[in-house]
């Protein structure tokens, strides 16, 4: 959905869970910098949250230090003193950011993305003490059997246990799992139990790079594979019905069962969407019962790109259906086992990142993954919307992509000011201030560039 099709409270929402995300893992970032920096000796000449006119601001400590709360909330940075911008008294030298020893200068510069990092894995701590850890079992459900899942052979009611001999144990380790491997060249096995107990294994056969990149691109995995998970039976009846959609506008409501459309009898959810489907920007009728008495309506469905293909679109969403018991793992954690779990996911994240990020650059992976500031605020609303647990980890994942950003090594970045120190630190002496601004105006017009790309991808999808 796009933004401007957002109702004005949802999009409300929206942008004050976006510049509370936004705000808080900024400062989190900016606090890991400031914080060692102090601990360390340096000193701090101002702490800000924002950019642009100061809001708030006070001076306090023995240094002086001024912190600020400024008025654009998207971004905040931590002012050292540092001789470069200027005359610095002669008892404070030594505490200038040139004059501190390298290890320390790269221990500050590293405190960011670390505390990131740190913030995520506390986040998933509390939602695992709290919640535990429920699994969805990656049971799949009808498969087409022309699409390249049904060549290798799957079958309905068959479970994934593994992929290319790395077991998996949920839907999602399934998703990312095919994902990782679909962005590589090497084969693709999957090891599979059958309802009746039986083990066997099916290669999914996709030799074409482009095919396979193609396959990367944001929703196109699962359905390009023509894998469907198993999803309890939906009746086709009518859980939501956006405001001014198509069905709204005909006067279709939440909780009306859908009889056929266009005479086709429907007899569930997946049927009612197949049928809307193949009639994008179309005029439909809908026969329908709501309560003891049936109704027909005439409407034109939308006609929306989905993975390149027009289809039709009424806007509207399935009733919640519980997954049966027999579907899920559930696990109650310790505090401990909470920690634990949570360095080893935020450390599959983070390295699953780096892969991706890689494969990337060297055009395995579509570059129509990179989100701009459109996404995210979408991915903001749509989280805080389900509730608490939802934006907390949507928070940890931000977190965790902020600080791996952070660290690749472009100049302007920490990861690019590490290597400096690194490079002057080993040649013993400063790098030229040419080399320096050099490299920060190509970091800068690399970074230009990563954000066009990002921003094109999100008004693109504002397009459809």
């Amino acid at each position: 959905m796009s933004l401007s099709a957002i109702h004005p409270l949802a999009f409300l929402v929206t942008i004050l869970a976006f510049v509370v995300a936004i705000c808080l893992l900024v400062t989190v970032h900016e606090f890991g910098h400031y914080w060692v920096a102090r601990r360390l000796g340096f000193k701090v000449l101002r702490f800000s949250v924002g950019f642009g006119k100061a809001l708030w601001s006070r001076v306090a400590g023995a240094d002086r230090t001024e912190y600020v709360i400024a008025a654009v909330p998207l971004g905040g940075y931590v002012k050292m003193l540092d001789e470069r911008e200027g005359p610095v008294a002669p008892e404070d030298l030594a505490r200038s950011f040139t004059r501190r020893p390298h290890w320390q200068r790269i221990t500050v510069l590293l405190a960011g993305p670390a505390f990131n990092i740190i913030f995520a894995v506390l986040l998933l701590t509390g939602i695992f003490l709290v919640s535990g850890i429920t699994l969805v079992r990656p049971v799949l459900g009808n498969i087409d059997a022309d699409s390249i899942a049904g060549r290798a052979g799957l079958k309905s009611e068959d479970e994934i246990v593994a992929i290319n001999s790395r077991p998996v144990n949920s839907q999602r380790d399934s998703v990312l799992d095919l994902l990782d491997a679909i962005s590589t060249s090497a084969p693709i096995t999957l090891s599979v139990r059958a309802a009746d107990g039986s083990a066997r294994s099916a290669i999914l056969d996709i030799p074409d790079p482009a095919a396979r990149r193609r396959l990367t691109e944001p929703s196109a995995l699962i359905n390009g594979l023509g894998l469907r998970f198993y999803e309890p039976p939906i009746p086709a009846v009518l859980g939501t019905v956006e405001a001014a959609g198509p069905a709204a506008r005909a006067g279709l409501a939440a909780g009306d069962q859908i009889l056929s459309v266009n005479g086709e009898p429907v007899h569930d959810f997946l049927q009612l969407q197949s049928r809307v489907q193949a009639h994008p920007g179309e005029a439909v009728t809908i026969r329908y019962r709501r309560g003891q008495s049936e109704s027909g309506v005439r409407l034109t469905t939308l006609a929306e790109s989905v993975n390149g293909k027009l289809v039709g679109r009424i806007h509207v969403s399935p009733p919640v259906m519980a997954l049966p018991a027999s579907m899920l793992r559930h696990t109650s954690l310790s505090l401990p086992a909470a920690f634990a779990h949570a360095n080893v996911e935020a450390w599959d994240m983070t390295a699953l990142q780096g892969r991706l990020f890689w494969r990337m650059l060297i055009g395995q992976v579509s570059i129509k993954n990179l989100s701009g500031p459109l996404s995210i605020a979408e991915y903001a609303g749509d989280s805080a919307a389900l509730g608490l647990s939802s934006f907390l980890q949507f928070l940890v994942i931000v977190s965790l992509a902020l600080g791996f950003m952070n660290l690749l090594p472009i100049p302007i970045l920490d990861g690019g000011q590490i290597v400096f120190q690194a490079v002057e630190w080993l040649k013993g002496s400063p790098l030229s201030e040419r080399f320096q601004t050099i490299s920060q105006q190509l970091g800068v017009a690399l970074l230009v560039l990563l954000m066009g790309v990002a921003l094109f991808n999100d008004i693109t999808r504002q397009l459809g």
